[in-house]
């Protein structure tokens, strides 16, 4: 049970060799990648808003005419 002190501080500097080694695989993205793909994301969530404005609205003038 003594033990556990020096398999602890070996596992703690594997786990961090292992995070640092990891750190060093990731390819980051360049600025016009990150750009172009910014551009996509506000693009769709601007259509996607429109297309559920256009749908609610033709909903409620069909439940206004359906019932009043």
């Amino acid at each position: 049970m003594g033990d556990t002190t020096s398999s602890g501080q070996a596992k703690k500097k594997s786990f961090v060799q292992g995070l640092k080694a990891e750190y060093r695989k990731i390819i980051w993205p360049t600025k016009e990648t990150v750009t172009k793909q910014t551009i996509a994301v506000l693009v769709s969530t601007v259509a996607l808003g429109l297309v559920i404005t256009v749908l609610d609205l033709v909903i409620r003038l069909g439940l206004d005419f359906l019932l009043g």
